[in-house]
């Protein structure tokens, strides 16, 4: 008998766990600053992430002073972008009045960066989907 109910639960529980072990991540990153520390410790976390959990999404909204980090040749981190930007680890979207603002237009940006109207909008947007919101400053 004991052997019967101990299956039945296991039976019951089994979809819980499976369930479990498949949730999504999904983090998205808010990147304001123009200090290349920020920039460095975005790319460290987005390799931190995508090594735990290769099946994780995620993504960096840049907008304010951040706009270097995906500018060709403005900052150190364009090499490690580029590489996130290749393996498709990350998504990198820049804030299109950011832009504007900025004098920045889409030819400046690393090839593979997306164009958001809105920066703030694509955060909000993505914590109402469930998303993990992240502030990035160290």
């Amino acid at each position: 008998m004991k052997k019967y109910i101990f299956s039945a639960c296991l039976l019951f529980l089994a979809p819980i766990f499976v369930s479990a072990q498949e949730t999504d991540y999904k983090v998205v990153f808010d990147l304001t600053s123009h200090d290349t520390s920020d920039y460095k410790a975005v790319i460290r976390w987005v390799n931190e992430i995508k090594k735990a959990n290769p099946a994780a999404q995620v993504e960096v909204v840049l907008y304010g002073a951040s706009l270097d980090m995906i500018t060709k040749g403005k900052a150190s981190t364009e090499g490690a972008v580029m590489k996130i930007l290749g393996d498709k680890s990350a998504a990198f979207k820049v804030c299109a009045v950011a832009m504007q603002n900025h004098n920045i237009d889409k030819s400046q940006l690393i090839p593979g960066v997306e164009i958001v109207p809105d920066g703030i909008y694509e955060i909000v947007t993505k914590q109402h989907q469930g998303w993990a919101y992240i502030k990035a400053v160290r």
